[in-house]
């Protein structure tokens, strides 16, 4: 009896523990970490601008983007990630397409939950990164 209930105990544990998600931070974890150093002089760059990058929700659920009066007249390019720790479904990858320096997001894009919303942007040959808590509702 009690040789069947080890193997029974056993045999639970090894369906457990296959049968669990276990989610790096990111697909490629070892590659970009290789290039953290970008992402620290990127985040200086953004740190001196004159203000920070504002991510919020608005009253009607819209996403809005704001980036620094200084980047309103500029060329831009890059992206924002929508970052979910507990659920990589819900992760969220856009292109920038700013309008005056804002980007709008319709909210149906997003699903509701607590977000990291990274944004990589880089103008006149010089790179920028930000990141900013976000809870949708």
């Amino acid at each position: 009896m009690t040789f069947i209930v080890f193997v029974g105990g056993m045999s639970y544990l090894i369906y457990r523990s296959v049968n669990t998600n276990f989610e790096l931070v990111d697909k490629d974890y070892y590659k970009n970490e290789l290039q953290y150093q970008q992402v620290i002089d990127a985040t200086k760059s953004a740190n001196a601008l004159s203000s920070a990058v504002q991510v919020r929700q608005a009253n009607d659920g819209k996403i809005i983007l704001e980036l620094p009066e200084e980047m309103k007249d500029k060329i831009i390019s890059g992206d924002i990630q929508f970052y979910c720790a507990y659920n990589s479904e819900r992760d969220k990858k856009f292109e920038l397409q700013l309008n005056d320096g804002v980007q709008l997001f319709n909210p149906k894009t997003v699903l509701p939950g607590n977000y990291t919303v990274r944004i990589n942007w880089s103008s006149e040959g010089k790179k920028y990164f930000s990141e900013k808590p976000l809870t949708i509702l």
